[in-house]
């Protein structure tokens, strides 16, 4: 019938050549998508529905006419992303809307590329164009201010066979075998499943990915952990009363009272006697590494050096590693708060001092300066140290110098708010896999945990449930080198080189797709 809207896809019909569907199917399959999205990471992440959501928002952007399509999607991916991550992205006011509008941007870009380019290519060259542009997207992502937050392959925490691609590839190698995985879904789709090349590609898919999750499962058999464990301890500090909110923002105006800066210096004082007379009964019951969440010790700059010698004095005392988080105030400066840890030897000598490498943009940054991000490390018996502080994990290039100066054991004193409690803490731990070591991340306000160096938890303690804040764990005190550590982002390049080519390719006039016939 002339006026009957054909439904079927064209059998035989190119990649991404489709007739047209029913007005409100394609609409169906973008409720689909973003009902699926809504769990697909952050707040509310289900692993699963992380697989989901794209094959159904492919769907839509491929049979949807791109005048429409692709508006709506522009709207409804960062829609998605405020919900995926509402109460976790602290801008304020109308900044806010203009992040969500570049995020949607970032997240519109492997959809529209897909469409462009993926029905000018042949067979199954044509399924590479949306997973190697997701993985291109979030590769140049991760240099930005907010490093790898909205990756989804932190959707995968806790698949522990799959996360350890990532001592391989890094988080870019899960979030391409996600987005093939759509791709190839909707290759099959248009085609029909009983096509001799669908079906090979099928075969390929289900071959790599079985490759991968055997690999997986038998590192973490093979290669498990075996050295002897070190007790780490952690703090938070104590429930003090501090002086009232006033009090603090007029020592930041530098506007403060002598009174208000005697009762400021009162608490700092308090907060850190408690700290300390804390690591003092954890050295006494068998901790060799004593450490406190970010910026737990507070002091005013000309008071740092007294409270670093009672640190020292401890240290050589207890005969213990005190890795000492200080936030330490100088409200003469523009941005008055120096974060970093004190890293003390058990002969009392200063191995490093290490400051934040990267503050939370917003209030935070406009209080901090960021360091120059070079980690340091130091050789004790219980294997090599080092440290990082708390956003700093977000940014795997940062946690990269880890694997190169070939640490053991991570420390990462850390303080959150409830809204990203736990999933922040549980994307540091993919920091442990891809370069090999344990990592001991203390959080104030949010989940501490203890990983090895395959992501297997070897501790936890949730703020907001616990009564003394003490974390205590055992650590593995040997690490491994990792392929990611030597050879760092190989394949989110190869995979970006891998998109130009085919960009090129699709552009030829001999780029439209003849294969998929076949």
């Amino acid at each position: 019938m002339a006026t009957q809207i054909v439904s079927r896809v064209e059998k035989n019909a190119p990649l991404g050549i489709v007739r047209r569907s029913p007005l409100f199917r394609p609409w169906i399959w973008l409720a689909l998508g973003a009902g699926f999205a809504l769990l697909a990471n952050g707040k509310d992440t289900v692993a699963l529905a992380a697989w989901l959501a794209p094959v159904f928002l492919l769907r839509f952007s491929r049979t949807m006419k791109a005048w429409t399509g692709f508006p709506v999607l522009y709207l409804v991916l960062p829609a998605v992303f405020a919900f995926q991550f509402r109460g976790m992205v602290p801008i304020p006011g109308a900044m806010y809307y203009v992040f969500l509008a570049i995020t949607g941007l970032f997240l519109l870009a492997p959809y529209a590329v897909d469409r462009a380019i993926a029905r000018r290519l042949p067979g199954l060259a044509g399924t590479l164009v949306f997973p190697l542009m997701c993985v291109a997207v979030g590769f140049f992502d991760s240099r930005n201010i907010y490093g790898t937050w909205g990756n989804v392959a932190y959707s995968q925490y806790g698949f522990l066979p799959l996360v350890q691609l990532v001592s391989v590839t890094g988080l870019f190698g899960i979030s391409f075998l996600m987005a093939w995985f759509a791709s190839l879904c909707n290759w099959a789709w248009e085609q029909e499943l009983g096509s001799r090349a669908v079906r090979r590609g099928v075969i390929l898919y289900g071959a790599v990915m079985l490759a991968v999750l055997l690999w997986g499962g038998t590192r973490l058999v093979v290669s498990a952990p075996s050295a002897a464990t070190v007790r780490s301890a952690s703090l938070s500090r104590a429930d003090i009363a501090a002086p009232p909110d006033q009090t603090w923002r007029h020592v930041l105006a530098r506007n403060a009272s002598p009174q208000e800066a005697v009762a400021m210096r009162q608490w700092f004082g308090e907060v850190d006697d408690d700290l300390l007379a804390r690591a003092d009964r954890e050295a006494a019951a068998g901790a060799k590494i004593i450490f406190w969440g970010e910026t737990n010790a507070l002091s005013y700059k000309e008071d740092e050096v007294a409270l670093v010698e009672r640190g020292r004095a401890l240290a050589r005392a207890r005969q213990i590693y005190l890795a000492m988080a200080i936030g330490s105030f100088d409200p003469t400066k523009p941005r008055p708060l120096e974060n970093k840890v004190v890293m003390i030897e058990p002969n009392g000598e200063i191995a490093w001092e290490y400051s934040k490498a990267h503050p939370v943009p917003g209030s935070e940054s406009a209080m901090q300066l960021p360091s120059d991000g070079r980690l340091k490390a130091i050789d004790t018996p219980f294997g090599r140290l080092s440290s990082v502080i708390c956003f700093d994990a977000d940014f795997p290039h940062l946690l990269a110098q880890a694997g190169r100066l070939k640490a053991d054991i991570v420390l990462d004193p850390s303080n959150d708010w409830q809204a990203i409690d736990p999933w922040h803490t549980q994307m540091a731990t993919f920091r442990a896999v891809e370069q090999g070591v344990s990592l001991v991340r203390h959080t104030s306000h949010g989940l501490s945990l203890a990983v090895d160096y395959q992501g297997r938890v070897l501790g936890a303690m949730d703020h907001f449930a616990a009564r003394d804040h003490d974390f205590v764990v055992q650590v593995p005190t040997r690490g491994v080198r990792t392929v990611y550590a030597r050879i760092d982002d190989v394949f989110a390049w190869i995979c970006v080189a891998g998109l130009v080519v085919l960009g090129i390719l699709a552009l030829r006039p001999s780029g439209v797709n003849k294969d998929s016939r076949r």
